[in-house]
């Protein structure tokens, strides 16, 4: 089938529910609170779905198989064994992520490894994987990112430096493969999920500084990306979103003093007294008021 073909049957066809029902899709992160989400609202509009996730649940609907993604010799059988049961593949939703705070003065550790290895290698070798499959139904890969990626945020290095690294592959993929294969990425903000827990049991809650959305919101984003007549690049997930993007990427310097003066008001107010990975800039903070 030829690319206008598509745009009039596939996913690229107006109409969301029109658009996706009979589709074969292939989401990584299945079992997590955007995959789960996800799932199910792409099985109501009628696509075929498989997910990938860590943990198997093969009999839940959509079915779930078991792999590690950051596994190079797992992954490829893993998702040929997916596009097998589908048949093919139209879309690919690169969903899987993980986080945790890390502190860019402190040397990496293990959390800045298994986030890297995650949300940026995972994705990377999912997507090599599907390639074919992908390019012979001229079909799509979605990446779900994070604002974060364009507007970093102190203590969270390894999730910005991953989810910047994404962007930066999305954007080789697209010139790679675009003429055959859309790429887009969708951008997230905060969503109350247990990919938090750690940073919030570290003391470094992000709460006051990026603002809370629906889970439906991000569902929506992505579904959005799908059905679009052409692969959009970006996808925000609220109109806040489309305002951060475009202030990151027009007035940087202006984004920074944002972060840094909204940072500046938690230290000030204490919030971050008890937080041992932010201690050096606690201190730095009392002596600068000095």
């Amino acid at each position: 089938m030829n690319a206008a073909g598509r745009e009039r049957t596939g996913v690229n066809a107006p109409g969301r529910g029109s658009a996706l029902a009979g589709r074969r899709v292939l989401v990584t992160g299945a079992r997590g609170t955007f995959g789960q989400h996800l799932g199910a609202a792409l099985t109501a509009a009628g696509a075929h779905v498989v997910g990938l996730d860590l943990h198997a649940d093969p009999d839940v609907t959509p079915p779930v198989l078991g792999v590690d993604l950051t596994d190079p010799a797992a992954t490829p059988p893993a998702v040929a064994a997916a596009v097998d049961r589908l048949g093919g593949l139209d879309l690919l939703v690169n969903n899987a992520g993980v986080g945790g705070p890390a502190p860019a003065e402190l040397p990496p550790d293990e959390v800045v490894r298994r986030q890297i290895e995650v949300n940026l290698l995972a994705a990377w070798r999912t997507t090599a994987a599907a390639m074919p499959a992908l390019e012979a139904a001229r079909g799509r890969v979605i990446f779900v990112a994070s604002r974060m990626a364009v507007l970093p945020l102190p203590l969270a290095a390894a999730y910005g430096v991953s989810k910047r690294a994404l962007v930066a592959y999305a954007d080789a993929l697209r010139h790679e493969v675009g003429t055959h294969v859309g790429v887009s990425v969708v951008y997230p903000s905060m969503v109350a999920s247990p990919i938090h827990d750690s940073t919030v049991a570290a003391g470094l809650s992000l709460s006051g500084v990026s603002r809370p959305e629906p889970v439906e919101g991000v569902v929506a984003a992505i579904l959005r990306a799908a059905t679009a007549r052409r692969a959009p690049r970006d996808v925000a997930t609220t109109r806040r979103g489309r305002i951060e993007l475009a202030l990151a990427r027009h007035a940087p310097a202006l984004a920074d003093r944002m972060v840094r003066r909204t940072v500046a008001t938690r230290l000030a107010a204490g919030d971050l007294d008890g937080a041992a990975l932010a201690e050096g800039m606690v201190r730095r903070h009392r002596q600068d008021r000095r």
